[in-house]
């Protein structure tokens, strides 16, 4: 059987729905917030192709190249790993012998890989415009003055912090600092069980979608346990009672793409593919989770897809990078896109083969560009909170 991404429009062409998914116009049906901003790059010139591999030779295991799921497939080509970003920080950290980690991935995943190596190795980001939309809403400023809100609302004694991976080095040094853990989209329910049996409340950064599935899903809470904190608004927009009643409370967060996913994606996909199974990220909305089939990390969802039976029909609901090369390395099954037009992660895709040859070449020249350093301070808070995440049992 053969697969159907195109069926569901989704190769970029140059039409309102391409500009769409390039990152070049925004969607007013989406999630409040979600315009997946920023320009895709330019095509990638074939000899560079040749470039990169020559590069990589001079540099040899001088130089380790991790390749994040979302990337596309002319940067995967040369990853020495790929995987979601704590993998990819981990397997940076088992490579101490390499001098440069070029991370193709965002500013936060560059961040925990230099927290997790050594002094001796600098982790490179070929484009510092590759950011995440969802870590840049939570800032330290916003996430002290929230805390200031629990503490005069009498809750911060018994409140811990759960943030995602998915966050900047100063989230993560807020979240150690005030004893709190990290968690990935494949942990966060041994996170947050581990977090109520620290106190009596979680405050869960900044994926609100995340921290609500888990809570409900996994931990069998009820929607009304759970409060969204805006940082926007005076006191998150919350009274002192609703916090004090509140088990979660949420941070107006969420993943550009993930965010994009609804429930009528689920329905129209059933009606369109009878027997269609749907998979989707945890990051996606709760009332798309509570449709779907089957949640899972991007982990998860891989592994989903490698058991599946040969014939069986899957509708993904994650990046549009993964979902096409699952599309293609499950040509025996039938993988479609959940929606009709879902943007790529836009500042992903901005780590191009250009940038990738670019930062290479600068290495076999001795120069080292866009070094990714976490200073000190932030790094002995953030790196308390992910140790605490790594001793989950």
């Amino acid at each position: 059987m053969t697969t159907t991404i195109e069926t569901y429009g989704v190769d970029p062409t140059p039409t309102p729905l391409a500009l769409l998914l390039l990152g070049r116009e925004s969607d007013p049906n989406s999630e409040r917030g979600v315009d997946c901003p920023g320009d895709l790059p330019a095509a990638s010139d074939p000899d560079l192709v040749a470039r990169a591999r020559a590069a990589k030779e001079k540099l040899g295991d001088r130089v380790f190249i991790l390749g994040h799921h979302y990337q596309r497939d002319e940067v995967i080509e040369f990853a020495d790993v790929t995987g979601d970003s704590f993998k990819l920080a981990r397997d940076a950290a088992a490579r101490p012998e390499a001098e440069y980690i070029v991370f193709c991935g965002v500013h936060f995943m560059a961040e925990s890989a230099d927290i997790l190596t050594t002094s001796a190795q600098q982790v490179i980001l070929p484009d510092l415009a590759a950011g995440c939309s969802m870590a840049d809403m939570a800032t330290a400023e916003q996430v002290a003055e929230c805390w200031d809100v629990l503490t005069e609302a009498g809750v911060a004694d018994v409140t811990v912090p759960v943030s995602y991976m998915n966050s900047s080095a100063d989230i993560k040094a807020f979240t150690g600092k005030h004893g709190g853990t990290i968690c990935t989209s494949s942990n966060a329910q041994r996170a947050l069980e581990w977090a109520f049996e620290q106190g009596e409340k979680v405050l869960f950064l900044p994926d609100q979608h995340l921290g609500r599935n888990t809570a409900v899903r996994d931990l069998g809470f009820s929607l009304d346990d759970c409060v969204l904190y805006n940082p926007h608004k005076p006191n998150g927009g919350l009274t002192a009672e609703q916090l004090r009643n509140a088990k979660m409370i949420l941070w107006r967060g969420h993943c550009s793409v993930h965010g994009r996913f609804s429930l009528d994606s689920v329905n129209d996909v059933r009606e369109r593919i009878p027997g269609v199974t749907v998979l989707v990220h945890p990051e996606c909305k709760h009332e798309v989770v509570a449709a779907a089939d089957m949640v899972g990390s991007t982990e998860y969802i891989i592994k989903a897809l490698d058991a599946a039976e040969p014939g069986s029909k899957w509708a993904i609901g994650t990046e549009l990078n993964l979902v096409r090369r699952l599309a293609k390395a499950h040509p025996d099954k039938e993988v479609v896109f959940l929606d009709r037009a879902v943007c790529f992660c836009s500042t992903m895709n901005r780590i191009d083969l250009p940038h990738l040859v670019w930062a290479l070449e600068s290495l076999v020249e001795g120069r080292v560009p866009n070094v990714i350093t976490v200073d000190p301070e932030t790094e002995k808070y953030a790196k308390a909170a992910l140790d605490r995440m790594l001793a989950l049992p």
